[in-house]
């Protein structure tokens, strides 16, 4: 049984960890992404007994996968969490109607997602065409799948619209930010009760927390999912000096994903995977368009990996 909204986006008050998808002689490594899942589902620090929450998305190289092999990888990945974690799938947007055929064919699965992340649309677009567009969408595929959406906010041109869309859609629950601080309080303040506001850019999200955002997305906690949900069991009672000290272990890590707009997201925790020397977690040998990290980004992870261990 899907869980009730009201639930969901009490789940979604968390860590959405979206680990890496590993890859073998360029070909998705099976064995690798299922190890990784295990260890996400099986160090599991969130308090109160919380589920853990995964997502398939943008820093899984999802933009660089087939249909097919996305929903062969949505399949297995959403099978092997079952009824024991919340698990999301993003969705590359266009074409649209390719983006409809993949929701239509996830939720026949066995084990369904249990929301999809609306990817950054890319090409020319307005903020009427994005809330017309995704108006109709979220009511066709929330109608006859019962779909529910995350919208990821990266044009901050079309902040009315998000907000609009989510005060009117019933399929659309939340949006992820992906700008930077400043969106996050006209946000708050405008989807209200209408859907959960998350941050988007990694675990450097204290102030994100106090300025009203609810969870947050970790590429990293792939690696080190301690430092991940201790930041995020801090920030949910309250204990942001906790949270900003967690946050400045793992800020190097996170500086250099995100440097030169998010060059090494992906392979910065490959990096971190690979000289960390942990045998429960796979990184592969870099994914399409993201190769190894040039020597002098390898020796500063090299450093960063030590000091980060703990948190594994």
């Amino acid at each position: 049984m899907p869980l009730e909204i009201p639930q969901l986006l009490d789940a979604l008050n968390s860590v959405t960890a979206i680990p890496i998808i590993s890859f073998k002689d360029g070909k998705i490594d099976d064995t690798g992404h299922a190890k990784n899942i295990d260890y996400l589902m099986h160090n599991n620090y969130l308090d109160e007994g919380r589920k853990r929450v995964i997502a398939i998305a943008g820093t899984s190289l999802i933009h660089h996968i087939s249909e097919t092999e996305q929903l062969r990888l949505i399949d297995k990945t959403a099978q092997q969490i079952g009824d024991d974690g919340i698990f999301i799938s993003g969705i590359v947007p266009n074409p649209i109607h390719q983006a409809g055929q993949l929701i239509e064919a996830q939720s026949e699965l066995q084990r369904p997602p249990d929301a999809y992340l609306l990817m950054p649309l890319t090409g020319v677009s307005n903020p009427e065409g994005v809330y017309q567009q995704y108006m109709a969408f979220g009511e066709k595929y929330g109608t006859a799948c019962g779909a529910r959406f995350l919208h990821y906010f990266r044009q901050k041109r079309d902040l009315s619209a998000v907000i609009r869309l989510l005060n009117d859609s019933p399929h659309f629950i939340g949006v992820k930010i992906g700008t930077d601080e400043a969106d996050v309080e006209p946000l708050v303040e405008g989807v209200g009760d209408s859907g959960i506001v998350m941050w988007g850019i990694g675990d450097r999200c204290t102030r994100p927390a106090q300025l009203g955002a609810v969870g947050h997305t970790s590429g990293i906690a792939v690696a080190f999912a301690r430092a991940s949900d201790e930041i995020n069991n801090a920030q949910r009672r309250g204990d942001y000096e906790t949270s900003a000290q967690i946050e400045a272990d793992i800020a190097p890590l996170e500086e250099i994903r995100f440097m030169n707009e998010r060059i090494y997201n992906y392979s910065a925790v490959v990096e971190a995977m690979l000289l960390s020397g942990f045998d429960d977690i796979t990184a592969g040998t870099g994914g399409p368009f993201n190769p190894r990290v040039p020597a002098d980004i390898q020796e500063q992870l090299r450093r960063i990996t030590q000091d980060l261990k703990r948190y594994h």
